[in-house]
């Protein structure tokens, strides 16, 4: 099976056959082992009811001892050797399914990595999950069709050429009643793969809306939106259950003719041949071996319709990986740019926002989406006209911009593992470097709360720390990266005005000379920076530090002023600091 360090190759995204065929080819030695195995397993299970005819007719009916133990003893000893056969078989078929399942797993992993920042802007995270979850399992299911799938085909050439030797006329019926049982549960395949593509497609939204409602139960409520919402899922969630009524439906009849038509094709051969032995044109011993060729063939006939099955989900999972693996990042242009060479002003010409080297600047707005989305677009993360050192930024080469520009948002994920391995990212840091950006971000008493300190294990998105302290620590992950442009979105949105005041004038001191702007409508942080752009409908109104805006800008005065008087709802203790801070 594939390695976990091992490449797994490139896949074939040009559609959900090729990819399950992109599978199969990169363990094509496995592949052919496992069809190989599963039609000498298969074809020795038709081949016993031959070998018991043969005792009949030779031994039994004649009365020859040693024939009867000698026909006895080969289907004894076939019978050994298929055991062993089927247990081969099935240990290469996991081994094949897993390998599958493995595959695309890191294909997944790896195209969601490479897509980065710009993976929640191409496809919504219910859709991710939902390959994660249900898509890769039934892919590696449907490549049962490569063992069991191909036997059983074999098999039934098996069969049928034994009953020729038998009759021709039941090797007819044979050869012509499985395409038959083909024709008529194709169009149920056909309608599964409509219904269950649908049914996919409503589980990936019905999923990212319960990330929504997790995340953001609190303001929901807060907002009084929590009812509107949840009427919302109701009706996605009852949208969701009929499809998979409609899938079922599809399904329990598909598996219903799977079992019945093969029973019942085989039960009317199995009535012929009875009528030709009474007629004396076959045996006894061949009634016996066409009744044992007619229950052989229930399992190969079954396995076929149960292949398509697999193979008509796996198909339409395969086409929302493929989908999904087919998802470009933003790609640099061939003639790209180098950066400036020392620290340069960041323009953004469609919000008048000017990011001026080596200060703390500041955006206040009352909408954060706005400020959000100019932060975006000084990040690269958004299509603009930003230019870094009077050179457009999208034509900056893209890995010289994400070194040396960094976008900090206030939500950003924290991955499970230890404190100082969460902070530090992919570099590794000495502990005093660690110590001062958790001191910068006032997290120090998160490092001695903590059982082993920086060696604590964390939850993945930090669900063993509270919001104030997943704020911090994302802020210690941010100074330790010491970009050369760092843009933070909202850094102290979820602290108290105690600790909030201290990250800010913390903030100053560890990025001081270096450029670093902040979104933010606090007072306490407000009154450390060097500029202030005020933002009115995502548009700078005015420039100036926080005191000028204060005397100068009503509108400015008046968002400041609420967002202090909210600040002091939430800790009175705290009014003092804020009233002090808007002076």
């Amino acid at each position: 099976m594939i390695d976990a360090y091992e490449d797994p190759g490139t896949p074939d995204c040009r559609g959900g056959w090729r990819y399950l065929w992109w599978l199969v080819t990169r363990q094509a030695g496995r592949s052919a082992t496992g069809a190989l195995i599963a039609s000498v397993w298969m074809a020795l299970l038709a081949l016993t009811p031959y070998l018991l005819s043969r005792a009949i007719d030779d031994g039994l009916e004649p009365g020859d001892q040693s024939a009867l133990v000698g026909w006895t003893a080969a289907v004894l000893g076939i019978g050994v050797f298929n055991a062993w056969l089927g247990v081969m078989r099935h240990r290469t078929m996991t081994k094949l399914r897993m390998d599958a399942n493995f595959r695309t797993v890191k294909v997944v992993v790896e195209q969601s990595t490479r897509l980065g920042a710009a993976l929640s802007r191409q496809v919504g995270a219910g859709e991710v999950v939902t390959i994660g979850v249900g898509d890769v399992q039934t892919i590696s299911v449907s490549l049962t069709v490569v063992g069991p799938g191909l036997a059983a085909l074999f098999t039934y050439g098996v069969v049928a050429a034994l009953l020729l030797s038998v009759s021709l006329q039941l090797a007819v019926v044979i050869l012509l009643g499985v395409p038959l049982i083909a024709v008529l549960i194709g169009p149920l395949m056909r309608r599964l793969q409509g219904t269950e593509t649908e049914y996919r497609e409503r589980q990936g939204v019905l999923t990212a809306r319960i990330g929504d409602l997790a995340g953001g139960l609190r303001v929901l409520n807060g907002l009084g939106g929590k009812g509107l919402f949840a009427d919302a899922f109701r009706r996605d969630s009852q949208a969701l259950r009929a499809q998979g009524y409609r899938v079922g439906s599809a399904t329990s009849w598909l598996q219903a003719l799977g079992t019945g038509l093969p029973t019942l094709f085989l039960s009317v051969v199995t009535w012929l041949a009875a009528r030709l032995a009474a007629q004396g044109e076959i045996t006894i011993g061949e009634l016996v071996s066409v009744y044992g060729y007619v229950a052989v063939l229930v399992m190969p006939v079954a396995f076929v319709i149960e292949c398509g099955y697999q193979l008509s989900r796996g198909v339409v999972a395969a086409r929302r990986v493929a989908r999904f693996l087919a998802l470009q990042p933003a790609a640099d242009r061939a003639d790209a740019l180098d950066g400036p060479s020392s620290p340069a002003l960041l323009h953004d010409p469609e919000s008048g926002v000017r990011v001026v080297p080596g200060r703390l600047t500041a955006l206040a707005g009352a909408r954060p989406a706005e400020s959000a989305a100019v932060v975006d677009r000084l990040g690269r993360y958004a299509e603009s006209a930003v230019t870094w050192g009077g050179v457009r930024l999208d034509e900056i080469a893209l890995p010289q911009v994400r070194e040396r520009i960094l976008v900090a948002d206030n939500e950003a994920d924290l991955f499970a593992g230890t404190l100082r391995d969460l902070v530090s990212g992919s570099r590794e840091h000495d502990d005093e470097a660690v110590t001062r950006a958790v001191h910068a971000a006032v997290a120090d008493d998160i490092v001695l709360g903590l059982p082993d300190g920086l060696d604590s294990p964390v939850d993945a998105q930090g669900r063993n720390l509270s919001g104030g302290q997943r704020q911090r620590v994302r802020l210690v992950r941010a100074l330790l990266a010491d970009p050369e442009v760092l843009l933070a979105v909202e850094p102290t949105s979820a602290l108290d005005a105690h600790t909030e005041a201290a990250v800010a004038a913390r903030l100053r001191t560890a990025r001081s000379g270096r450029t670093t702007l902040v979104t933010s409508t606090s007072p306490l942080l407000l009154d450390q920076v060097d500029t202030v752009c005020f933002l009115v409908d995502g548009k700078v109104a005015a420039v100036g530090t926080h005191r000028e805006l204060l005397d100068g800008e009503p509108g400015y005065r008046a968002l400041v002023a609420r967002e202090a008087d909210l600040e002091a709802d939430a800790d009175p203790r705290s009014a003092v600091d804020a009233e002090e801070a808007v002076r």
